[in-house]
């Protein structure tokens, strides 16, 4: 069953995705204005969330919302399956992602995704990276938008501790934002390359740390917290993984 519902949800993708060709082309002939492309990308993402819930059984919890501050901050998240990164375009409207530049290579969505518009790395350049990060970084929080992150560069094992990759530091310095830690467990559900299990994701959003604090204790603040958060699953992800 786990299987057919699988099958069931990447027809709807892809079937819910090819109605936006009208929508793209409409948006290539008017200039493409920034604001109405962010809001269809975010009515796309929520219906990928509507499948999941009505197809797989995939719901999805948040906890701990008031610590999102009103005004722009850091997000720092980590990353275990192509959930969180579709599903925060609808948990916080007007974020800006930092997302590998792959991920423009997926057919309509990635023309969404560039103009939305996310924050663009090529991770095989990292002092570019590192520069790209920060100047649209800034340029995200001067429109108002808060900055989110998947340090740890690419999708984690629930099982494994969490580590971030170097960069992230130096972000959270230059920016000067007050950083929200988030932890998710998407990874028990919808492991990479793997079929999309029923259940129910929790998006945790623990107490934020101040800006201008030293790296080390950044580093120790956010991955210590998020790994903590995610002790609590882990058993879970190992009992499901072995039946």
């Amino acid at each position: 069953m786990v299987q057919v519902r699988s099958l069931a949800f990447a027809v709807y993708w892809a079937a819910w995705t090819t109605l936006f060709l009208a929508p793209l082309a409409i948006f290539l002939l008017s200039g493409s204005p920034e604001r109405p492309i962010r809001q269809a990308t975010r009515v796309w993402a929520r219906g990928i969330l509507v499948g999941l819930r009505r197809i797989v059984g995939l719901r999805y919890v948040e906890e701990g919302r008031q610590h999102l501050p009103v005004e722009p901050c850091l997000i720092v998240a980590n990353h275990q399956s192509a959930w969180e990164t579709l599903a925060f375009l609808v948990l916080v409207p007007d974020v800006a992602i930092v997302a590998k530049r792959e991920l423009l290579a997926i057919p309509v969505v990635g023309w969404f995704l560039r103009r939305s518009p996310m924050i663009v790395i090529d991770r095989g350049n990292g002092s570019q990276a590192l520069r790209t990060m920060i100047d649209e970084g800034r340029a995200a929080i001067a429109a108002g938008r808060s900055v989110l992150i998947f340090p740890e560069g690419t999708r984690g094992d629930i099982g494994a501790p969490l580590r971030f990759k170097r960069g992230v530091e130096l972000l959270y310095g230059r920016l000067g934002l007050p950083v929200v830690p988030v932890a998710v467990n998407s990874g028990l559900f919808w492991p990479g390359g793997a079929a999309t299990r029923a259940g129910t994701v929790v998006v945790s959003y623990l107490a934020a740390l101040a800006p201008n604090l030293p790296a080390a204790e950044f580093l120790r603040g956010t991955e210590g917290a998020i790994d903590r958060e995610l002790d609590r699953w882990r058993d879970t992800g190992l009992n499901a993984k072995a039946a």
